[in-house]
């Protein structure tokens, strides 16, 4: 099936209304440092005349399909910017939606500033919040800090409990670093037990310069190349396959995981929706408080400054020749070992700005966590295709745990039958491939 023309697939842009600016400082954001991207004294407020043109050439950028538009507010700290500024937003979406259509506004906050009264607000106008929260107390304020160096915990558990009192729709993103990616289960199980059905894992990737030159030892030595906070590529793997084997068979259909949700949408046919995994990227981009649009909110540089939407408006910057090619060479930069992989349909080389090694053969554009992603969809691939299974047959996917359970019974019942002979290590009866210790004998 041919692709649509560039001009009519959808398109998102992340809104920074206060850009950088944020009342924590927590060691992984990678936003922080784009303070150096405006003069000095830059009053980092998008003002009204640019909040009104944001969302007048948004709206009118949308394709004519659907009846939500999504807007979503980030930062930074969004709530920096005060209640009368996402008042002014819905005020303006109403003015400027077109019959018919409705607006869905989303909002990335690490909680501080939540109190009733934002959270009236945020109900009474169906405001999708996205919470920032890596775990429980130790592992959340490991990084989570704010500009004191105190740990931030506690406040965020208090606008967690706020969120649930008034019946705000939240979900948790939850940052998986070198500290927290080494217990899977604990924070899943946190998270969940907390009552949260919506998670987000986003693995913490920071390049440093390195030492390494040769793209042969690039290829090799990928833990050089980044910072003593950031996830390990194997880490993350087995942080996704940890926390996939406690839902698969507790969970399925009560919580939600992002990428176990792409993962299915790969295995189904339909393909996943979330950029990191789709064969191109280049349709969400991020409007600063100025006006300046970028090409990604992971790539607000200058190189990737699409122009200002007060010189032209964000359908022309956004279908420009250039961002098309920043959206295709997804694709079209993939070193020939992932054209060869056998889970590309899954992963499609995930996101650009983790494609910072060489291959074996000396080829750029290797994804960091390359070696994470490969372990995670073979680890989940045959859970995925019985899942797959299932809804093409119009059941629910979650009926893997109940099969889950029978193999689990199965492997009980062969091991009382072998007289409790089956030792620790050797391979589990229910057949899974794993030992009998981590598998049957620990359920």
């Amino acid at each position: 099936m041919a692709r649509p023309p560039w001009s009519q697939l959808g398109l998102h842009v992340i809104a920074k209304p206060i850009g950088p600016i944020c009342n924590l400082r927590c060691e992984y954001c990678f936003y922080l440092e784009k303070e150096a991207l405006y003069p000095e004294g830059e009053p980092w407020k998008m003002s009204d005349e640019t909040l009104e043109a944001f969302v007048r050439q948004y709206i009118e950028a949308q394709p004519e399909v659907g009846q939500e538009i999504d807007f979503a507010f980030q930062g930074g700290e969004p709530t920096l910017m005060g209640l009368d500024f996402f008042r002014r937003v819905v005020e303006l979406q109403a003015k400027y939606l077109p019959a018919g259509r409705r607006a869905r506004n989303s909002l990335q906050t690490n909680g501080i500033l939540l109190d009733d009264g934002w959270c009236e607000f945020l109900k009474e106008h169906d405001f999708l919040v996205g919470l920032s929260i890596d775990g429980p107390v130790n592992l959340h304020d490991k990084y989570r800090r704010d500009k004191q160096g105190r740990g931030t915990f506690d406040q965020v558990a208090r606008a967690m409990r706020l969120l649930f009192r008034h019946g705000v729709e939240f979900n948790a993103l939850s940052c998986v670093n070198r500290t927290n990616g080494e217990h899977p289960v604990r924070v899943y199980r946190f998270l969940r037990d907390s009552g949260i059905e919506f998670l987000q894992f986003i693995p913490i990737v920071e390049p440093v310069p390195s030492p390494i030159s040769s793209p042969e030892a690039r290829g090799t030595n990928p833990d050089e190349l980044v910072s003593k906070r950031s996830v390990l590529p194997r880490q993350f793997g087995r942080f996704l396959i940890g926390v996939f084997e406690e839902w698969v068979h507790r969970d399925v259909g009560r919580v939600f995981v992002r990428d176990f949700d792409q993962a299915l949408a790969a295995w189904t046919g339909v393909g996943a929706s979330l950029c990191v995994y789709t064969r191109e990227c280049g349709r969400a981009a991020a409007v600063e408080h100025n006006g300046d649009l970028y090409s990604c909110d992971h790539f607000v540089d200058a190189e990737h400054r699409l122009g200002n939407i007060h010189e032209a408006p964000i359908r022309k910057l956004a279908n420009s020749p250039g961002q098309e090619q920043f959206g295709r060479d997804k694709w079209e930069k993939l070193p020939q070992c992932c054209r060869r992989c056998s889970v590309l349909f899954a992963c499609n080389g995930a996101c650009p700005k983790d494609r910072f090694l060489h291959s074996r053969e000396g080829e750029p554009g290797l994804n960091y966590l390359c070696e994470g992603y490969k372990a995670f969809f073979r680890h989940v691939g045959p859970h995925m295709e019985f899942m797959a299974g299932e809804l093409r047959a119009g059941r629910p996917a979650g009926g893997i745990m109940r099969r889950l359970r029978a193999e689990q019974e199965h492997a009980r019942e062969a091991a009382s039958v072998a007289g409790g002979s089956v030792q620790r290590n050797a391979p589990c009866p229910c057949g899974s491939g794993k030992k009998f210790k981590q598998c049957c004998m620990r359920r």
